[in-house]
């Protein structure tokens, strides 16, 4: 059994005189890592310099902090009610003032978005990996400590533990240290019980001993890290329509993480529930302009088999997916009856007739052992059946010939032991999940048998095909869409998903990769790779389509399904000019004239290539114009899931992100100082101001900020009648 510790100081301590003073420390992805663990090994190294302590992990979260007054103002109550007491990591704060000691180093494969450009030490000690290689490169680094939440039911020799939000990398890793600990190195393994932490099965569930030591306390059930829903634009509500097209029923979807893969989830439960609104703004949005690429890769109707999930990451709206009926399509662990559930044999459920078809995948004539066994656990023969010596006991008490051959025995099978429905089925293989407060009360909540069916597994499962299962993956796997976000696709193909043209590094490889190479060895799966069309910094607007780039994450001969606000590209099997022609289709119209002249002067498409008309239209005030309706209609809101913002909240962070959008050089700065001298609050802008503390403002400072308020919500409002 796990040694127990109730405080993190003494089983840092006893970890320190197990593996000595060189710590290589390896924690989970986001929510999995024991905070009050790390930051305990975090002070050990500050108060001695001979401690040499490195720490390997991926997506170090923060609470989100306020730049500036107002934010302060309508950020710090709201950071306060939604992360409650959770406990930042102390590393992090030392990483963002450049002040790490020189004997810690804190190595990432997974960057927050956008959070690290400035941060040398981050720059220089990324860990370049695709996420089904992460594991290999960490044993290869010497981790020689693990630590992780856990979630854990039962007691003493009866307990079991939950790897919960991250089997990840740790279920591929776990064997890796075994062959270390086989060869005299000393390793540790901990897991730090949370009370929060959901109850997890499948493979996430492990023997109390997987771990040397096991530190449990409720002083550390602190909030777990819980994102709020982000709000969801135009852009993503378009992108997700045309995405929501190209996924078959029957299918099997994987998501990528952020804005996108929530309104992906949206608009297919639009597309299910709200089946003509769904293909009218289909049509208004333009996806019908690709009906070949729907007509061959997608569907219109609404689901009847549902979709199986087989996705890196467990969002909150993954179980909206469920409740609706859309995520439903159950895998089993079976080879033989996935062979079945491919050929059209059986579904869930079955009848005699499945005895007949077993010797025709793997089974029979004559029934192990091991093969009854494997069809009982799975419904096909009652549990109350039993096996010995060839024979099979019915529930009634007779021995019955487990021969497939002998008609007789078949009929007495059909009749005295087959059952009628499959059993252990899985709607969804995750590696790791994510998301508000409120996700994770839902999976606690959720009855036992229902949560089984989320499986939570390693990504070398996940993430890729190979292994001695092979063949049960790609059955499994059938007709798999893998939607994932980019940051700019260059027009022969490519895709910039994870660093700069200078070798900055935004976020990370993950695995993206992995899935777009899987897509293609998948006989029916296709890669959809999604973006904005255009950014804006600091007042300028680029296109994302570019004609070259100095890095870039998929190489182009992987190319396959672009999607952008306004439209879908079909890359696959595509000519060079054939997919510049396609993706010059959907970009912004404002840069089409440029990146079409930059693709005929290097020779990729003939100097008479025009774009066709209906595509010169691509405009951002275009795609509002098309979308106001729909939300008159009260489709496609900001949030569709609901969020822990209050409506004023809400209505505040608008408009202080368009007065951002506003004033982005010197000059409208100063234009927006103007004009807020002017503004003076009417009866709506009062429970907002009250929200700010400035509905009374007692000072110059705070009627300067009050008069900033009143200007951007002016700009909001303008904004809003332009839609």
């Amino acid at each position: 059994m796990a040694q127990p510790f109730e405080d993190a100081g003494e089983c840092v301590e006893a970890t320190i005189r197990r593996v000595g003073r060189k710590i290589v420390l390896a924690l989970p992805l986001a929510l999995g890592k024991p905070v009050a663990l790390a930051n305990e090994f975090w002070r050990r190294a500050l108060r001695d310099p001979a401690l040499d302590l490195t720490i390997i992990t991926a997506l170090s979260l923060r609470r989100p902090t306020a730049t500036g007054a107002l934010e302060t103002r309508l950020a710090g109550p709201l950071v306060e009610r939604i992360f409650g007491d959770y406990e930042d990591l102390e590393y992090t704060r030392a990483l963002r003032a450049g002040e790490l000691p020189p004997n810690v180093r804190v190595i990432e494969f997974f960057l927050e978005p956008g959070a690290s450009l400035g941060l040398p030490h981050l720059q220089q000690n990324y860990l370049s990996s695709n996420y089904t290689h992460v594991a290999r490169d960490l044993a290869r680094r010497g981790v020689n400590v693990v630590a992780q939440l856990v979630a854990r039911r039962g007691s003493g020799s009866d307990a079991r533990l939950s790897l919960g939000s991250n089997p990840d990398v740790t279920l591929d890793l776990l064997p890796l240290l075994a062959d270390a600990r086989a060869t005299g190195r000393e390793v540790v393994t901990i897991g730090a019980v949370h009370g929060q932490m959901p109850f997890m099965f499948g493979r996430a569930e492990v023997a109390a001993d997987t771990f040397d030591f096991l530190l449990e306390h409720a002083r550390y059930d602190q909030t777990l890290f819980c994102p709020p829903n982000a709000p969801l634009g135009s852009v993503h509500h378009a992108i997700a329509l045309h995405a929501s097209a190209l996924v078959r029923d029957g299918g099997t979807l994987q998501l990528g993480i952020g804005e996108l893969g929530d309104s992906i989830c949206y608009a297919l439960l639009l597309r299910h529930q709200q089946n003509a609104a769904w293909r009218q703004a289909l049509r208004d949005v333009g996806t019908e302009r690709f009906a070949a690429t729907v007509d061959e890769s997608g569907a219109r109707e609404p689901f009847q088999q549902g979709v199986f999930g087989s996705t890196e990451m467990f969002v909150d709206q993954m179980l909206d997916l469920y409740r609706a009926g859309i995520l439903r399509r159950r895998v089993y662990d079976s080879l033989a009856l996935s062979r079945l559930v491919a050929r059209g044999n059986i579904t869930d459920r079955f009848d005699a007739r499945i005895l007949e078809d077993l010797p025709h995948v793997g089974i029979g004539p004559k029934i192990s052992a091991r093969h009854f066994e494997e069809l009982r656990r799975f419904g096909v023969f009652r549990s109350d059946c039993r096996y010995d010596a060839g024979r099979i006991r019915s529930p009634e008490g007779e021995w019955i010939a487990a021969d497939l051959d002998d008609s007789n025995a078949v009929a007495r099978l059909a009749a005295e032991c087959l059952g009628r429905e499959l059993r252990e089925g899985r709607v969804m293989h995750a590696g790791f999940l994510l998301g508000p407060r409120g996700f994770y009360a839902a999976l606690r909540n959720m009855p036992e048998a229902e949560r089984r069916q989320f499986d939570m597994r390693g990504v070398g499962h996940i993430n890729q095909l190979y292994g001695e299962d092979y063949e049960l993956r790609v059955l499994q796997r059938r007709e798999a869409r893998f939607i994932n976000t980019t940051m700019m696709v260059t027009l022969l193909g490519a895709a910039v998903s994870d660093a700069l043209e200078d070798g900055r590094v935004v976020s990370g490889v993950g695995g993206q990769y992995n899935f777009v190479a899987m897509a293609h060895a998948l006989p029916d799966a296709r890669s959809v790779i999604c973006l904005r069309s255009t950014r804006e910094s600091r007042g300028r607007v680029s296109s994302n389509l570019v004609w070259n780039y100095g890095h870039t994450t998929i190489p182009r001969h992987l190319r396959d399904l672009v999607i952008t606000e306004y439209g879908i590209a079909d890359l696959r099997g595509r000519t060079d000019a054939e997919c510049i022609a396609a993706l010059l289709n959907i970009a912004d119209s404002r840069f089409q004239p440029a990146l079409l002249a930059a693709a005929k002067a290097a020779g990729k498409l003939p100097r008479e290539h025009q774009i066709p008309e209906a595509f010169r239209r691509n405009s951002p005030e275009q795609l509002e114009r098309t979308l106001a309706a729909h939300r008159r209609a009260g489709l496609f809101s900001e949030y569709p899931f609901g969020t822990d913002l209050s409506a004023e909240e809400v209505h505040l962070s608008r408009a202080l992100q368009r007065l951002r959008d506003h004033a982005n050089s010197p000059w409208r700065k100063l234009m927006v100082a103007a004009a807020s001298i002017l503004r003076r609050p009417g009866a709506d802008d009062l429970p907002l101001l009250r929200r700010l503390g400035l509905d009374q403002p007692a000072n110059r400072e705070e009627r300067r900020l009050r008069g900033t308020v009143l200007h951007a919500l002016s700009l909001e409002r303008r904004t809003r009648d332009l839609r």
